[in-house]
């Protein structure tokens, strides 16, 4: 299996904006009087608004119709979105702008493959609007990681077969969304304990690229038809 395109992960892998969300949700649920903390946060990683506000009113004392889950989505939203106007280049994590530019040196795709609506907010603070090959994101899909819809999607715009394809994410659900995208993953962060992933790594500064392009020719995909 020759590696030809590496989809990433969004939030997490190329800028965190983990906190952002984090104090968004907080506002939220401090606003509703629902209970929130850090712990329930980590379980939000990788999937999309409307379920990760599912997730938080477990914790409300109330029912909520649904066009009064669409306002909690869309306040939150506006609370995040005030939030990423603090967000520029100096917040792209570590080896990013190096990674990046290896891979584009040695002719590899590349595409943003991430659940969040916000992506192309958030990839032109950050100085990459129009640095990738192509992106798929929360507004292009109609279902969320753990589905593969967004990786198929990103690869389809690459003009690049799946088992061509290396996915980098930091949640356990875009691990299997690639996984079932039947693409190979490198898991880093919180997702680097799952066993599921072909390879793992702290982040993606302690990724070793020179190795996986050295030995990209001998893997085998476990999941080809």
């Amino acid at each position: 299996m020759e590696i030809k395109a590496v989809i990433f992960d969004l939030d997490g892998v190329i800028v965190s904006t983990d906190e952002f969300h984090y104090q968004a949700w907080q506002s939220l649920a401090d606003g509703e009087g629902i209970y929130f903390d850090r712990k329930i946060n980590d379980n939000l990683r990788g999937i999309s608004r409307m379920e990760s506000l599912e997730i938080i009113l477990r914790k409300a004392t109330k029912k909520y119709s649904d066009s009064q889950k669409a306002e909690m989505a869309a306040r939150k939203n506006n609370y995040y979105c005030k939030l990423l106007e603090k967000l520029s280049p100096a917040d792209l994590l570590p080896s990013v702008t190096n990674i990046l530019n290896d891979l584009r040196t040695r002719g590899i795709k590349m595409a943003v493959g991430s659940s969040s609506k916000n992506s192309p907010v958030i990839l032109n603070r950050i100085g990459l609007g129009t640095y990738f090959d192509a992106t798929a994101d929360g507004n292009d899909i109609k279902k969320s990681k753990p589905d593969p819809e967004v990786f198929l999607l990103a690869a389809e715009r690459l003009k690049i077969a799946s088992r061509h394809c290396l996915v980098i994410e930091d949640a356990t659900a875009g691990v299997e969304a690639a996984i079932n995208a039947k693409m190979y993953v490198l898991a880093i962060g919180q997702a680097k304990s799952d066993m599921r992933a072909h390879l793992r790594a702290n982040d993606l500064a302690s990724a070793d690229f020179v190795e996986i392009f050295k030995n990209h020719g001998e893997y085998q995909c476990q999941n080809q038809d």
